[in-house]
């Protein structure tokens, strides 16, 4: 069976708080984005030579770092540990950005979740997936939900909002450039919110430019003015509002018409219909 794991971007993302855990809790607003990796997964036969009951194949984007870390995997694992699993192959194909602040690797760990349901028929809710999911990740739930939400703690606590952005087209540019999430936040300097990005974005899109902010992109800007640059690009193709994603490096913009990319050259970039 296949799962077909989706993008986010945030709009807005205000960091309010350090929590005596160590995290941060945020606001912030998830919009899903069509851009998606494949997901499959079968049965592995009984003489099939695998390590781990999991075996997990990735192709298009390489992912460095431990099989056994991949949130597909782990996935498996947290669910293998309450309901009766075979073993199964998995085959990952990934065509989301890595490191872009746009959720691919919690979306195919919250999309293995509910893979394994339908294909072994498990009978879980989705507040119990969504719950299963937190543990994998604080974006993670909401890729189960899918479907626009505001979202506190530290991501995990989400809301169904009613946001349709249909009609707007969204250019994404993510610049080969890495940025280090635990970089990002620790130059954060927490504060409360005067109005919440859920309100500010249920006004209409031509007023977001003034008031919807990602908290991150002072310090990244700061960091990578790269980065910065590529937003006020967008603005210069007539962006009606631009925005880093997440932590970044990824940047969005949202255009009443269909912008040419071509000025980005070799960068990798994306442009849909919403």
């Amino acid at each position: 069976m296949i799962s077909f794991p989706i993008a986010k971007i945030n709009l807005g993302l205000n960091v309010v708080a350090r929590r005596p855990d160590g995290y941060h809790n945020l606001e912030t607003v998830f919009y899903p984005v069509p851009i998606k990796d494949a997901l499959e997964i079968y049965p592995m036969d009984d003489a099939f030579p695998a390590e781990h009951p999991c075996d997990l194949k990735v192709t298009n984007i390489n992912i460095d770092g431990d099989e056994r870390q991949n949130l597909v995997v782990k996935a498996y694992d947290m669910i293998a540990a309450r309901y009766p699993l075979p073993r199964v192959h998995a085959h990952l194909h990934k065509q989301i950005p890595t490191q872009a602040g746009m959720g691919g690797g919690s979306s195919d760990g919250a999309h293995m979740i509910t893979l394994l349901n339908e294909t072994f028929n498990l009978g879980m809710s989705k507040q119990e997936m969504i719950g299963l999911a937190a543990r994998l990740g604080a974006d993670c739930p909401f890729f189960v939900l899918g479907t626009p939400a505001y979202a506190e703690g530290i991501g995990e606590i989400l809301e169904p909002i009613n946001l349709n952005l249909g009609g707007w087209y969204i250019a994404i540019v993510r610049p080969n450039i890495p940025v280090s999430t635990r970089e990002a936040f620790s130059l954060i300097e927490p504060k409360a919110t005067v109005t919440k990005c859920r309100d500010i974005v249920m006004q209409p899109v031509e007023t977001w430019r003034e008031s919807l902010v990602n908290d991150f992109e002072k310090s990244v800007f700061a960091i990578h003015p790269e980065i910065g640059q590529i937003k006020e690009r967008l603005y210069g193709l007539g962006a009606v509002y631009a925005a880093m994603s997440g932590s970044g490096s990824s940047v969005f913009g949202l255009f009443k018409t269909r912008p040419d990319m071509s000025l980005f050259g070799d960068m990798y970039t994306f442009t849909a219909a919403l």
